[in-house]
């Protein structure tokens, strides 16, 4: 056991080992692969910071993967902080450059994306199901009430635009940032392996990422619409939308539109499309506040 005192390091906690960043490598960086380069760093402010820093300096190819084992200074939405106990969690960030062929007024379906190739990968690999928040939130269920378990930004840098996720897989009860907080390992995850879930997590957006680009950016003939919809826990549900500049709109999330605006029906009969805002679930299909 390691004293109190002892200082930290890669194996003080031997629930959390450190990503074995060789084996990650072969087993995602094909010749014909998305991913053109994969880094795992100790530790760092922000993956996606790091990453869109590179983007703008120029030289940073399509597909470049950045991984830290700790993030001190991570953002989430709303300039947020997003930060976890070293290891407990996946940190990451990609960078992917849709220009060739998809229009620039499409990119913003692109943490959409990341948001449903999470879930879909993290079912499969974690055996949890993950659920959508509209516009960037993962959850999961723990003793019966949801919790965010993840969260994507998504940011134009150089030629394209830089994709992170965070992810709380093994954080235990007294490790959560909030009480509305989550992990997957507290949601019953048939593994909380890191290696496999981050495996399993860029395969699903690799595939996502190429059906969308085929389909021009169009989320609709892609099927990224239908299948963010499917997943989407906002739907269906009397929510606040918070909005910027302070004001607020509430209404039941019907839809989302091909934009990926969510589309909100007022008391007042009229669809109201919103594209940026904090959105609060208030009442789902049981009438509970969630």
């Amino acid at each position: 056991m390691t004293p109190p005192d002892a200082p930290h390091n890669r194996w003080s906690d031997l629930d959390r080992p450190p990503l074995n960043v060789t084996a990650l490598r072969r087993g995602l960086l094909r010749p014909e692969s998305l991913w053109s380069g994969l880094e795992v760093v100790e530790t760092t402010g922000s993956t996606n910071s790091d990453l869109a820093e590179r983007a703008r300096s120029g030289g940073l190819a399509e597909g470049a993967v950045l991984v830290a084992e700790e993030q001190t200074a991570g953002r989430g939405r709303l300039e947020r902080s997003w930060t976890a106990p070293p290891r407990s969690g996946l940190f990451f960030s990609v960078y992917l450059e849709p220009g060739d062929g998809v229009p620039v007024e499409r990119w913003g379906w692109v943490p959409l994306l990341a948001g449903v190739a999470a879930a879909t990968g993290l079912a499969k690999s974690a055996g949890v199901d993950t659920a959508l928040k509209w516009p960037n939130d993962l959850l999961v269920t723990v003793e019966g009430a949801e919790r965010k378990a993840g969260g994507i930004l998504g940011e134009f840098a150089g030629d394209g635009i830089v994709v992170g996720l965070g992810i709380n897989v093994s954080l235990r009860a007294d490790e959560l940032p909030a009480p509305t907080a989550g992990s997957l390992a507290l949601a019953g995850a048939v593994s909380t392996d890191r290696e496999t879930l981050l495996r399993a997590v860029l395969r699903s957006l690799e595939h996502w990422y190429g059906e969308w680009k085929r389909a021009g950016g169009d989320a609709a003939a892609s099927g990224l619409q239908a299948a963010y919809a499917a997943g989407c826990a906002t739907l269906d549900r009397t929510v606040r939308a918070e909005l910027p500049g302070g004001n607020s709109l509430v209404g039941q999330a019907v839809a989302i539109d091909g934009d990926g605006r969510l589309v909100l029906s007022t008391e007042e009969g009229l669809q109201q499309p919103v594209s940026a805002g904090d959105i609060v679930h208030l009442r789902g299909a049981a009438g509970g506040l969630t």
